[in-house]
């Protein structure tokens, strides 16, 4: 198999996280957090991390680069590992992330979305045993992904979604057959 860079996409509680630990186990693959563009910068300025501190960097950033900003600035960590494996990308969020990545990869650039219905996440969301969130506070995390963040694009332009509403071993299949169609 060719060596490709996979974006998993989503929004949140539709079990991005739990597909992207699977795939690592499976695959072998390393994978890029996009967000670490910021956690990389506040390091260099020697700032603290903290919620205030992150969203200055990631607004700085947006600033500078515009909404590819990320994107942006992982693509050298991706090429480096690209050039040796296929490559897992974390946290891809913004139709200008996605259309920089495709400028750059082309057709070894897929997307696999992850959806779960606003009931279900809102579930796993509430329940989880870090940061739990009320369905209100998923609501508003949902508009905003969508409307600031441009989230639905990479979403609409998947080469394929997986169903997230059962058992985790499921999606697992999904993530697997999704594998071997591009293999």
């Amino acid at each position: 198999m060719k060596n490709i860079i996979l974006a998993i996409v989503g929004l949140p509680g539709a079990g991005k996280t739990e597909i992207i630990n699977y795939l690592r186990q499976t695959q072998k693959w390393p994978n890029i957090y996009f967000g670490q563009a910021v956690f990389d910068e506040l390091a260099q300025r020697g700032m603290e991390v903290n919620e205030q501190n992150e969203r200055q960097i990631r607004e700085e950033l947006r600033s500078k680069y515009g909404m590819a900003a990320m994107a942006i600035k992982n693509i050298p960590k991706i090429k480096e590992l690209y050039s040796q494996s296929s490559v897992l990308v974390e946290s891809l969020y913004s139709w200008e992330e996605y259309l920089e990545m495709k400028k750059e990869f082309g057709d070894n650039f897929y997307v696999l979305a992850i959806y779960a219905s606003p009931v279900t996440r809102i579930k796993r969301l509430n329940s989880r045993p870090e940061r739990p969130l009320t369905k209100e506070q998923v609501e508003s995390r949902d508009f905003s992904q969508i409307a600031n963040l441009h989230q639905a694009g990479p979403i609409a332009r998947a080469d394929f979604t997986i169903i997230n509403e059962g058992a985790k071993e499921a999606a697992f299949q999904q993530a697997e057959k999704f594998i071997s169609l591009i293999k």
